[in-house]
């Protein structure tokens, strides 16, 4: 008569679950303890599993899976971040949770031989803020737009793009111009110069771009809100269609550059330019921007977008 294999006592089953799932002894811990072999707490714990002794749940609190989905889907997008921000939070704290986000999709997805480009802004500041260091890897940091502000600016993009290559242990390329000058003679004469053109060379070998996403209504650089450029300009430039901007290259809002007198004062890296990159990862939120963003992602600008849940909710609702 055959011998029946003796099947396996379920409280002990139990008792190795408890053990290693929920009192977080390693396997090593609990076979010394029940005087078992290492393996044989392993079968047992894929037989707990198996049994519906252990169920696992991954728990969507602060994850927002169909949602990212969705919009990968409607825009083609190889990744979207949706952030789970405070529904008060706008200015400074909006500007850090998504800063925070972009950090640590930069920290996990950055590779030695990176050649990452960077643009300017508050959002950007907030990324490098919540960055930690890293050991040295062969990253070129190249600042893809002049300088706009005063350079001791934080959001300065020089500031950003050393700033950035000192916390991952890389390189700068810097591009040592304005980002707007008074004329487009001056900017075609900057443009001809050496280490001007040298750091533009960098352009068609980024692998991945970190962009802020900028509106019309609440670009810093005009009059309006304080900044160097006249209400002349801004007022062409919302009569062209403008609903937004990329490194102060602007789009309408199917995502398409709009060519202005302003667009040939500006040196920096083109939306043309910019759309032959791997990888752009554009980061942006806010209520105020969401006609912006959308554009973005009607034009193809950028293929990763981190941003947070409202703004995500109103671009899904488009």
């Amino acid at each position: 008569m055959a011998r029946r294999k003796d099947p396996v006592d379920h409280r002990l089953l139990y008792k190795v679950s408890v053990l290693y799932y929920l009192q977080h002894h390693t396997q090593q811990e609990v076979a010394e303890r029940l005087h078992l072999s290492r393996p044989k707490v392993s079968r047992l714990l894929q037989q707990a599993r198996q049994r519906g002794i252990v169920q696992i749940h991954v728990v969507p609190s602060g994850a927002f899976l169909e949602l990212e989905t969705e919009l990968e889907q409607r825009y083609g997008l190889e990744e979207v971040l949706v952030v789970e921000t405070d529904p008060a939070a706008e200015g400074r704290v909006l500007e850090q949770q998504l800063g925070g986000a972009a950090a640590d999709y930069l920290q996990r997805s950055v590779a030695d031989g990176d050649v990452l480009g960077v643009t300017w802004g508050r959002t950007l500041r907030a990324m490098v803020g919540a960055l930690r260091p890293r050991a040295a890897h062969a990253v070129r940091v190249v600042q893809t737009m002049g300088g706009l502000g005063p350079p001791e600016a934080e959001v300065h993009a020089a500031n950003l793009s050393r700033r950035l290559a000192q916390l991952l242990g890389g390189s700068t390329i810097l591009l040592p111009a304005p980002g707007i000058v008074d004329r487009a003679e001056s900017s075609t004469i900057l443009r001809a110069d050496r280490y001007v053109r040298e750091a533009m060379g960098w352009f068609p070998r980024l692998t991945m771009a970190f962009a802020g996403i900028g509106a019309l209504s609440t670009n810093p650089v005009f009059e309006r809100r304080g900044g160097f450029l006249s209400d002349e300009v801004y007022e062409t430039l919302a009569a062209a269609g403008v609903v937004g901007d990329i490194a102060m290259r602007f789009f309408d809002a199917d995502g398409k550059p709009v060519k202005t007198e302003l667009d040939e004062r500006t040196i920096g890296i083109t939306l043309e330019e910019l759309k032959a990159v791997p990888r752009v990862v554009g980061v942006a939120g806010g209520a105020e921007k969401v006609e912006a963003i959308r554009g973005a992602l009607r034009g193809r600008l950028i293929n990763v977008l981190i941003t947070d849940y409202d703004t995500a909710v109103r671009l899904q609702a488009a």
